[in-house]
């Protein structure tokens, strides 16, 4: 049976529904984060425990800005509700259960999903892998707008460069991205991170890049490095419409 939560927000302007539903077989702990870059933002917290078969439900203002979305895997905030990135072996941010809404991005690899909602007329949305990927994911809505997901699981057949991190058990739970991996050993200037003199949208390879295929052939319509373009997905505005996110889908 699906158990339903729905979020207060007490944000005046609350105008889209959100949805977050877990179709994993295992728990996840959510986390729902801004990073404050405009005023605009939902009144409800930012982390959450997700047992299988649970959907969340929320309400976020019309024009939410820098919106993401993402999963933490095996977590243990028993007696630390308030500590670091490592209360999880997966995506942890500061803040622990809750995170920080100023630097609460989530330690990678990580599969996100992101929105800027009403900007310029549309809404744009992805699912990025340019961190890695630790869970699939999938972004849908109810207006018939472009389907953004990584619905296939990378860990399964992740390269072993790239496989990290491990439970105790030594089973990896993420692959990190070329970039994360530091295979060329100099992130600031790398291909792969699309930093340096590779920092430009002519300077970035958008192939030929280490390992970079393996995740692209997989999850053809998520962002895979800095300027793919192709993976931005939009939905017109007027059509208000109402996303859902699913793991494990």
């Amino acid at each position: 049976m699906v158990a339903i939560l729905t979020l207060a927000t007490g944000a005046a302007e609350a105008a889209r529904t959100f949805t977050v539903v877990n179709s994993c077989s295992f728990t996840i702990w959510y986390i729902f984060t801004d990073l404050h870059v405009a005023t605009n933002v939902p009144d409800f917290p930012t982390g959450w425990e997700a047992g299988p078969g649970t959907t969340f439900e929320f309400q976020v203002p019309d024009n939410w800005k820098a919106g993401r979305i993402w999963g933490r895997r095996d977590c243990d905030f028993a007696g630390n509700m308030y500590g670091g990135p490592s209360t999880c072996l997966s995506g942890g941010c500061n803040g622990g259960y809750q995170c920080d809404p100023h630097t609460g991005i989530g330690v990678p690899p990580v599969t996100l999903a992101q929105w800027n909602l009403d900007e310029g007329g549309s809404d744009w949305y992805y699912i990025s892998l340019i961190d890695g990927f630790n869970l699939p994911m999938s972004n849908t809505n109810n207006v018939g707008c472009p389907v953004a997901e990584c619905a296939v699981d990378l860990v399964r057949d992740c390269p072993k460069a790239l496989e990290g991190p491990y439970t105790t058990n030594g089973w990896p739970i993420g692959c990190k991205s070329a970039c994360l991996a530091n295979l060329n050993g100099n992130q600031a200037n790398s291909p792969d991170c699309c930093t340096g003199q590779y920092s430009t949208p002519k300077t970035c390879p958008a192939s030929g890049v280490t390992f970079r295929q393996y995740f692209k052939s997989s999850c053809p319509s998520a962002l895979t490095y800095a300027y793919d373009d192709a993976a931005l997905l939009t939905c017109p505005s007027y059509n208000s419409a109402g996303y859902t996110v699913t793991f494990c889908p």
